[in-house]
Order: structure tokens, then C-alpha cells, then sequence
């Protein structure tokens, strides 16, 4: 049996979820500003309810980002105390492929262009193919993850539909693609439910880090991450 645990709080959206064996149980809150206080309750709560231990996990992800800093320095902090804590290996999961696969699974369309809204008149963004094949995901990336103002986008070659808050450029985006989007998700945050569904792929390729590499990913060349061991508090 293959259990992981995922977090994420990229986003004002703050999640945790288990991936037994394929069998997913989440908790996700909208809570903005309250990351800090609900997260760890969150993990000892959906721990509970599986009745498991962090000794009972074999990996820990998170979604490493891009998002917000602040949120991303949360739950790597956190990731980073449980996983040295316990021994575990860390699996790093882009947030815009989560947002990717949960569109995938609401609307069955296969391309992507993620987005989140990155302030300062920048998006985050990231293209994927999603397929299901024999029930096992699968999910290539078609636009390398990068921060950009939309307004100095070229077009695209590749139709996509789209999700995530960056597509409240939906006026400047849309006309660069060759085909109008049937879908426009904006509504959707990255959740740990999808984070820990693309973590049990990656922990099946052995595409893990140590807790002292679980770093996030913010993609501003200005923002910079010291790695540490964060202090935990008893639990």
C-alpha cells in the first residue's frame, strides 16, 4: 500500500489531502490569511480520519508553486518539518499541472493553459495534455512554466481551455488562441486532491527530494528561498 500526503497553500484555497493506493480523501478549506493557523490541524484531522500516523507514509507532497510567496513559504516550512521529522521523501508538484488535471477531471478536455493571477499585471502560466489510460493519469507539459505580463504573449499554436484566477485576462488570452475555448474555469484553485493524485505518479518514477530540497518554485527572479529546518512545535 502506497500512502501520501499533499498540502497546498498556494492560493487563498488552503488543502490536505491522502492518496491511499488510488483512494483520495481531502479536506479543502477557502480560507485567505488563515493558512498558518489551519494547516496543521488539517493534517492531524484527515490523518485521524484514515487512522494513520506520519509513520505510516511513504511520501509527502506539496504544491510547490508558483503562487503566492507567502503561501508557497507555508506549506514548504511545513513539508520540510514533517518530512525531517518523520524521515520522508518530499515529491514537488506544480500547482498549474494540479489546476490542470482538475480541469481535465470536471470537463474531460484534454489541453490546458493554467493560469494564476500573479498581481502586478503578470499571470503564472503553464500549457498541459492530460489523458487517462487505463485508469493511471497522464499529463505532459506543452508551455513551460513562466510569469508574464498577458498583454506580450504571442499566439499559441495549440488550442486550450482554460483554468485557474490568471484568466481574468480571459480578454487578452483568448484571442491568441486559434480556437475559442469551450471552457474557462476561473473559479478553480490548485487543491491538494489533484496534488496528491500527481504525486503517486511521480512516486512510482522515484521523482522525489529530500526534506532539505523541498524548496518552492515562485519563478520572480528577485524572490530567493534559504533552505532550513523549520521549527515544528509539538504535535
Amino acid at each position: 500500500m502506497t500512502v501520501i500526503l499533499a498540502l497546498d497553500t498556494s492560493t487563498p484555497a488552503c488543502s490536505v489531502a491522502l492518496n491511499i493506493d488510488g483512494v483520495v480523501l481531502e479536506d479543502f478549506r477557502m480560507a485567505p490569511r488563515l493558512h498558518n493557523d489551519l494547516i496543521l490541524p488539517m493534517v492531524d484531522q484527515i490523518l485521524s480520519q484514515a487512522g494513520l500516523a506520519l509513520s505510516d507514509l511513504d511520501a509527502i507532497a506539496f504544491g510547490r508553486g508558483p503562487g503566492s510567496f507567502t503561501g508557497l513559504r507555508i506549506s514548504a516550512g511545513v513539508v520540510q518539518g514533517l518530512a525531517f521529522g518523520a524521515d520522508l521523501p518530499v515529491i514537488l508538484v506544480s500547482t498549474l499541472a494540479a489546476l490542470s488535471l482538475e480541469g481535465f477531471q470536471k470537463t474531460g478536455k484534454n489541453n490546458w493553459l493554467a493560469a494564476l493571477d500573479a498581481r502586478m499585471g503578470e499571470i503564472y502560466m503553464g500549457g498541459y495534455s492530460v489523458n487517462k489510460i487505463e485508469g493511471c493519469y497522464e499529463i505532459d507539459s506543452l508551455i513551460d512554466e513562466c510569469v508574464v505580463k498577458p498583454a506580450a504573449l504571442s499566439a499559441f499554436s495549440t488550442s486550450f481551455d482554460g483554468v485557474g484566477s490568471g484568466w481574468c485576462y480571459e480578454d487578452v488570452l483568448t484571442p491568441l488562441l486559434p480556437n475559442h475555448p469551450t471552457h474557462i474555469l476561473t473559479d478553480l484553485a490548485p487543491r491538494a486532491a489533484c496534488i496528491a493524485e500527481l504525486a503517486l505518479l511521480l512516486f512510482k518514477k522515484g521523482e522525489m527530494v529530500s526534506a532539505y530540497d523541498a524548496i518552492p518554485t515562485y519563478l520572480r527572479d528577485e524572490i530567493s528561498w534559504e533552505k532550513q529546518a523549520p521549527r515544528i512545535g509539538k504535535r
